[in-house]
């Protein structure tokens, strides 16, 4: 077996969150001590400093995904950024529009979101999804009425990591006069996003999925033609009324630049990160042959993996790798795993979501953890198999 590469797991889970980049505590590391100015006080030089560094990552931010910076608001994280799209733009035009759509496999605080809307009146329609994981667009069409308020799909998803065909999906709201949000966490920093070219009107970003600090995000909110929301708390007027609140300067300024390092190095990092998920895959596939892939093979992230193995329980399987830091991509105990509501979304059996497990490749990731992932979940399969499985090795 590949020695591990270090003492501690080797980690897997870049889907859950990333390592902060030095690059950006660097950049964050001032605005946490000397630099501590409250970027609202702007009648004097601490202040005016806290903003100028505020607009700054405002433009940053802004760039990687080729808006306008006036169109960015500074958020807590994609759950809220979720929360203010959905629900301030169902409420905006409850008047005149009463329907929300989105789709079976959306993150939960977008399915939540949705579900606390119908309770104040809403109509909502969940979709299912095809078993590769990407919408019918067929079936969205038939959704939508003149009614519809809003519609939220998942750019790139958290758990099978497939990739929503989002130009598509905003033809068919545009034409309807339909706001078209999407939850682009996974996605920002690792593939393209152009907002005008894929038509969105709402979309959610994470500092803490692109090498960025936690308990930071970005909402953005379309100008022309202009995305109406109503905010979601009350306050001093921040963030252009749409988010009152006073703005954690060294969280803005590191969310700024680990989108920065992502403009200038997305291309030639999924390039890599691709090429180890191929490695990771075909290694799974030599060692246990009847390992299988969930989600589109074909339109993903390239980090990601979600993979069966056929009668082994996940929970088993990560208990018996305690060298690498795995997830199930869904809730569990200590006592069971319960099986991933996207996986059945798909048509995966409750058994096959039990054995399932979600592994994410990132910035940091080596062939030599992967080759030492291969090793160690090839010999748990073997260990955990009633029927020994082929060794796959002359």
């Amino acid at each position: 077996m590949s020695a591990r590469p270090n003492t501690a797991p080797v980690y897997l889970d870049y889907q859950a969150t990333t390592p902060v980049d030095p690059r950006v505590l660097e950049a964050m590391l001032p605005w946490f001590t000397e630099k501590f100015g409250n970027p609202g006080s702007v009648t004097h030089a601490y202040g005016r400093e806290a903003a100028a560094a505020v607009e700054r990552a405002r433009g940053q931010v802004a760039s990687l995904i080729a808006a306008d910076p006036r169109e960015i608001v500074f958020t807590s994280g994609a759950t809220e950024s979720n929360n203010l799209a959905i629900k301030g733009a169902a409420r905006f035009h409850r008047e005149e529009r009463d329907h929300v759509v989105t789709l079976a496999t959306e993150h939960k605080c977008v399915l939540e979101s949705v579900r606390a809307l119908e309770r104040e009146g809403f109509r909502a329609t969940i979709l299912p999804v095809q078993p590769d994981g990407l919408v019918d667009l067929g079936a969205l069409e038939a959704a939508l009425d003149e009614r519809t308020a809003v519609v939220s799909v998942m750019a790139a998803h958290n758990e099978i990591g497939v990739l929503q065909p989002l130009e598509e999906i905003a033809a068919l709201a545009r034409e309807r006069g339909i706001l078209l949000h999407s939850d682009a966490a996974q996605a920002v920093g690792k593939v393209p996003v152009d907002v005008d070219a894929l038509g969105v009107d709402l979309l959610s970003i994470s500092g803490h999925k692109v090498y960025g600090p936690k308990g930071i995000g970005a909402l953005y909110v379309r100008r022309r033609p202009r995305a109406r929301i109503a905010p979601l708390f009350d306050g001093g007027g921040q963030e252009r009324g749409l988010r009152s609140g006073t703005l954690a300067t060294p969280l803005c300024v590191g969310l700024g630049e680990a989108t920065a390092i992502a403009e200038r190095e997305m291309a030639t990092e999924a390039e890599r990160v691709g090429a180890l998920r191929d490695r990771l895959l075909a290694g799974l596939r030599r060692e246990v042959p009847a390992v299988r892939v969930n989600g589109d093979a074909k339109h993903r992230l390239a980090g990601n993996l979600n993979v069966t193995f056929p009668g082994i329980g996940a929970l088993e399987l990560m208990e018996a790798c305690p060298g690498l830091a795995l997830s199930t991509g869904s809730a569990c105990t200590a006592a069971e795993v319960e099986p991933s509501y996207v996986l059945r979304a798909i048509g995966v059996s409750d058994d096959d979501a039990r054995s399932s497990l979600r592994i994410g490749l990132g910035r940091f990731s080596t062939e030599k953890e992967v080759d030492f992932a291969v090793d160690s979940l090839g010999a748990a399969v073997r260990r955990l198999s009633r029927t020994p499985l082929p060794l796959g090795r002359g």
